[in-house]
C-alpha cells in the first residue's frame, strides 16, 4: 500500500505520468482539485480568504475570483504566506481523508498524490516514494507557449515563481525524464509500476 508523491514543475509532464499510473490502476489524488474543492462557495476557506483579502475576492455567484486573488498575492510573499496559512491546512486534512478512504477501500492500493507544490508545502510528509517529472525549463517554456497559448514572458514568470528543478531533484527517489518523446516518458512510468508491483 505505497503512498507516492508525484511532483514536477509546470509543463514538466506530470499529468502524462499521473494518467499512465491511473491506467495501471493507481488511485490518483489531485492536489489542485482538492484546493478547488476546499474553496467551494460557502466553505470556511473561502470565508477566511474574503476576510483576509476583501469581499471582492468573491464573485457574484459566491465562487472564488481566482484572477483577483492571483493578482493580489502574485509577487507579494507576505500575502502569499497568509493565503497558504489559510489553504494548506485544509488541503492537508482533505488529502489525508482521501488517502485513508482509498486505503480502506483497497488496502493494497497504490495511491499517488499529484502535488505541484511538494517541495514548498509537503516534503516532510511520510511518503513511501517521491517521483519527480523532470524536463528542462526551456522545453517547458516552449510547451506552455505552444500547448497552452501563454506568452513566453508569462511562461518564464510562472517557472520563476516555482522552486528550482534542482530543489525538486534533490528530494526525488525516482526522476522521470519527460524531456523526450511521450513514449519514452511512458516506458519509464511502466518500469516504475513494475517495480512498485514487485515490491
Amino acid at each position: 500500500m505505497p503512498l507516492i508523491a508525484l511532483t514536477g514543475g509546470i509543463a514538466s509532464g506530470k499529468s502524462t505520468i499521473a494518467a499512465r499510473l491511473a491506467e495501471h490502476g493507481a488511485v490518483i489524488i489531485d492536489a489542485d482539485r482538492i484546493v478547488r474543492d476546499v474553496q467551494q462557495p460557502g466553505s470556511p476557506v473561502l470565508e477566511a480568504i474574503a476576510e483576509t483579502f476583501g469581499e471582492n475576492m468573491i464573485a457574484a455567484d459566491g465562487a472564488l475570483e481566482r484572477a483577483a486573488l492571483g493578482a493580489r498575492v502574485f509577487g507579494d510573499d507576505e500575502a502569499l504566506q497568509r493565503l497558504n496559512a489559510i489553504v494548506h491546512p485544509a488541503v492537508r486534512a482533505e488529502s489525508q481523508r482521501r488517502f485513508d478512504a482509498a486505503f480502506s477501500a483497497d488496502p493494497a492500493a497504490v495511491v499517488v498524490y499529484d502535488v505541484p507544490l511538494l517541495v514548498e508545502a509537503r516534503v516532510e510528509d511520510p511518503w513511501d516514494l517521491i517521483v519527480v517529472a523532470d524536463a528542462p525549463a526551456e522545453l517547458r517554456v516552449q510547451r506552455m507557449v505552444q500547448l497552452r497559448g501563454m506568452t513566453e514572458e508569462d511562461a518564464r514568470r510562472r517557472i520563476g515563481a516555482q522552486v528550482s528543478d534542482d530543489a525538486r531533484r534533490a528530494i526525488a527517489d525516482v526522476v522521470i525524464d519527460a524531456s523526450q518523446t511521450v513514449e519514452h516518458t511512458l516506458e519509464q512510468v511502466d518500469a516504475l509500476w513494475r517495480t512498485l508491483r514487485a515490491g
